[in-house]
């Protein structure tokens, strides 16, 4: 059945997966659908999406808008990607070519900034002001939204945590695993959705647990130094480890430099489809690409 009444696409490009979605007025999702992510193969992901936003339109109708989350971000200089752990669409200009293969004007966002917006919409931060989204999963990304609002700042990384060195690290954290961005002891190192299950494998569950949390807390700390948010929501697959909402709260407040945290921790409302759903936001509802 064809659905055309304010009706937007969304698209979520994850290091796994890449999913559509439809979403009709009021927040409503018409259609979720998902294909693996084409491993290290640029085309073939370009192609992949073509294909997911064609079986969308079937539901939102031929000139639905279409949004679409991203790791890494767009240079503000090349227009073309950087600091995707998806490292097969770095320096490629994935906007261009997502368009060409579609025929249609496309919005293109950061995944965590797409997550940030979704929950600071209709999710757990809602009527939030300052709206900081962490996605715990292949990689470590971090998004903001203000206002309801995306904050994507002048150079495009705005909230990018993920790639700070991991801080007050202890003597055995030193220098820290390689990352695929040159550098040594990004947090992403420690705290992927790869690293913890590489961890568990070496240590046990609960002890890989018990330090995953308290590196979460020092590495959140440093976020809620710096920017202060009223809500941290926290996507990616590691999200749904429920224990991290008791425990990371209990760890956090003797590294935040304040005598009271209260900033809340929580887990994405609409789950590890919020991206997508953020992605669709991208455009007002009702609102054409033409």
């Amino acid at each position: 059945m064809r659905v055309s009444t304010s009706a937007r696409i969304g698209v979520d490009v994850g290091g796994t997966k890449i999913e559509v979605a439809v979403v009709g007025p009021r927040g409503a999702t018409l259609l979720r659908e998902r294909v693996p992510t084409p491993k290290d193969n640029y085309e073939e992901t370009v192609r992949a999406i073509a294909a997911l936003v064609r079986r969308a339109q079937d539901v939102a109708g031929a000139q639905a808008p279409i949004g679409i989350g991203t790791p890494g971000s767009l240079s503000k200089t090349t227009g073309r990607i950087i600091n995707a752990n998806s490292t097969a669409l770095i320096g490629k200009p994935f906007k261009g070519d997502v368009e060409s293969a579609l025929g249609r004007t496309v919005r293109m966002a950061n995944d965590a900034n797409c997550l940030a917006l979704s929950e600071a919409t209709d999710g757990a931060a809602t009527n939030a002001h300052v709206v900081f989204a962490a996605i715990l999963g292949t990689g470590v990304g971090g998004g903001v939204a203000i206002g309801g609002r995306i904050i994507e700042g002048p150079n495009g990384i705005a909230g990018e945590w993920g790639h700070n060195p991991l801080p007050w690290p202890q003597p055995h954290e030193l220098p820290g695993p390689p990352c695929y961005c040159g550098k040594s002891g990004c947090i992403e190192t420690f705290l992927s959705g790869p690293s913890l299950q590489k961890a568990c494998e070496r240590i046990g569950e609960e002890a890989a647990f018990n330090e995953y949390e308290e590196r979460l807390a020092r590495s959140l700390a440093s976020v809620v130094n710096i920017l202060d948010p009223d809500v941290i929501v926290i996507g990616g697959g590691v999200s749904n480890r429920t224990r991290l909402y008791d425990d990371v709260p209990r760890l956090l407040p003797q590294y935040v430099f304040s005598d009271c945290l209260r900033t809340r921790i929580t887990q994405a409302a609409h789950g590890d489809s919020s991206g997508v759903r953020g992605a669709a936001m991208l455009w007002p509802e009702g609102a054409s690409d033409e």
